[in-house]
C-alpha cells in the first residue's frame, strides 16, 4: 500500500511538472480569433458598411528542430460579407449600391521561427513565413452572380507567447500579412489606390504537444 501511494504521488508530481522542453518535439495549434484587413483598411470600411475585421480561425503544425528553432505549416481563413459601393473619388463619401457580396481569403504558409526561454513555462516567440493566399470574391447584380478566385503570394510575420509544459499547452499571437497585388485594378480598391487584402491577426491557440 505505502509503494503504491509512493508511486502515485510520482506520478503526480511528474504530470504537475510538466514535459522539459527537447528537440523533436512535435505540435498541433487550433486558432482562433479577430483579422483586421488594415492593409486596404477604405476599401474595407466601404464594401464591409464600416468595418474591415472579422472572426478568423485555422490551424498549424510545428516541429522544433532544436529547443528554440522550429519550422511548420499553417492556414487561416477569414470571410465577410458586404455590398458593392460607388465612390466618385478618394475624398467622396461611398455610396451603397445594394449588390451583395462575399469575400474570403485563405492563406497556407510556410514558417520558420526562434522560442525564447524553451524550457521555462511561458515561451515568447518570433516568427516569419511565405506562401500562398486564395482569394475569393463574388457578387450578384440583377439575379447575375460573378466571381472571382485567384491565389497569390503572402507574406508572414508573427509574434506570441506559448504558456505550459505538458501536452496541452495555451498561447496567443500577432500575425501580420501581406498580400500584395491582388486588387486595385478596378471598382472602389483602384479609386483608393489599395492593391493589399492584408492585415493584423489576433488569435488564441490551444497547442498539443507530443
Amino acid at each position: 500500500m505505502r509503494k503504491t501511494t509512493l508511486a502515485l504521488a510520482a506520478s503526480v508530481g511528474l504530470l504537475a511538472a510538466g514535459r522539459p522542453a527537447a528537440a523533436g518535439e512535435f505540435g498541433i495549434s487550433f486558432e482562433g480569433g479577430w483579422f483586421d484587413m488594415t492593409s486596404a483598411s477604405k476599401t474595407a470600411k466601404a464594401v464591409f458598411d464600416g468595418s474591415g475585421g472579422g472572426g478568423t480561425f485555422g490551424g498549424s503544425v510545428r516541429y522544433v528542430v532544436k529547443q528554440s528553432l522550429f519550422f511548420g505549416v499553417g492556414v487561416r481563413h477569414f470571410s465577410k460579407d458586404g455590398q458593392r459601393v460607388f465612390v466618385a473619388d478618394a475624398s467622396s463619401t461611398a455610396f451603397p449600391l445594394g449588390h451583395p457580396l462575399k469575400f474570403s481569403q485563405t492563406p497556407v504558409y510556410g514558417m520558420v521561427g526562434w522560442r525564447f526561454r524553451p524550457a521555462a513555462s511561458l515561451k515568447p516567440y518570433v516568427a516569419l513565413g511565405a506562401g500562398s493566399t486564395s482569394v475569393k470574391e463574388s457578387s450578384t447584380v440583377g439575379e447575375i452572380e460573378t466571381s472571382q478566385d485567384q491565389s497569390k503570394f503572402s507574406g508572414h510575420f508573427m509574434g506570441g507567447v506559448e504558456y505550459g509544459r505538458s501536452t496541452i499547452r495555451f498561447g496567443a499571437e500577432v500575425m501580420y500579412t501581406t498580400v500584395p497585388n491582388t486588387i486595385g485594378v478596378a471598382g472602389v480598391s483602384k479609386i483608393y489606390s489599395e492593391d493589399n487584402v492584408g492585415g493584423f491577426t489576433f488569435a488564441g491557440k490551444i497547442v498539443l504537444v507530443f
